[in-house]
């Protein structure tokens, strides 16, 4: 069995804790407006590799990995397409190394598909990208149904989970809905932390060099005071159901 890969890096800091291999996986589901890494967007490209050859590019790095508490971290493109493959490389990992796993992912698929990948899983970083169902159609090209049934699964395993939301001005920062993702957030005992992403035109440039329009051309990034804002939102919504459960 082989996975398609979209490339990878030795020595990422911001996907998960401590210093982690990140390895980017090949098709993606979701097409958002703000993606930085449309070019993983087709199933039918990037690298192919097996497990063996990906353990080799893992393992001269793994004093860093141990020393710092990290490990190796699965992302996209989105990496439940290729569940099945992933779930030998954590198994394979844990079992040579005791390295710690984190699976990055936008929840676009089914618990069963997925779980067994999720059992070698330490922690899942979802990805909640808006929680008003229509605007994450026009947002994503996508319905959220499924993304929050995967929440809801993640619950139920009681699985350790990290939120991470992308602050888009005019899209992802709508008053009520930062206040509903709070109550959904604050339905999850699981969750331990929540990353909230300023929107930002990194991966600009690939949409240039690939010959595609990108949609947010005019699209500012958050200032400080609104990325604060959009946390007390937040915050404000996760306290409301947690102090008024359903």
């Amino acid at each position: 069995m082989k996975g398609r890969i979209h490339s990878f890096d030795s020595f990422g800091t911001v996907d998960g804790p401590g210093i982690r291999f990140v390895l980017f996986m090949q098709g993606c589901a979701l097409q958002c407006k703000y993606c930085h890494n449309p070019d993983s967007w087709e199933m039918n490209t990037g690298k192919q590799m097996d497990v063996e050859e990906i353990l080799n590019e893992i393992e001269p790095y793994l004093e860093y990995y141990r020393r710092s508490g990290g490990g190796v971290t699965v992302t996209g493109g989105e990496p439940t397409l290729q569940a099945p493959f992933l779930a030998r490389l954590f198994a394979e990992c844990k079992r040579r190394w005791g390295l710690h796993t984190v699976l990055d992912t936008n929840g676009f698929c089914e618990p069963s598909h997925a779980q067994e990948l999720l059992d070698v899983t330490d922690l899942v970083l979802l990805d909640l990208k808006q929680i008003n169902p229509d605007k994450h159609i026009a947002l994503t090209a996508q319905p959220n149904d499924r993304i929050l049934r995967f929440a809801e699964h993640l619950k139920e395993i009681d699985k350790p989970v990290w939120i991470r939301h992308v602050l888009v001005p005019g899209w992802t920062d709508d008053y009520k809905d930062l206040l509903e993702l709070g109550k959904f957030i604050g339905s999850l005992p699981n969750v331990s932390k929540l990353e909230l992403l300023p929107y930002h035109r990194m991966g600009v440039y690939k949409w240039q060099q690939m010959g595609k329009e990108y949609p947010l051309e005019q699209c500012p990034t958050p200032t400080d005071q609104e990325v604060a804002r959009a946390r007390n939102l937040i915050e404000m919504g996760k306290i409301e159901r947690q102090t008024n459960p359903l």
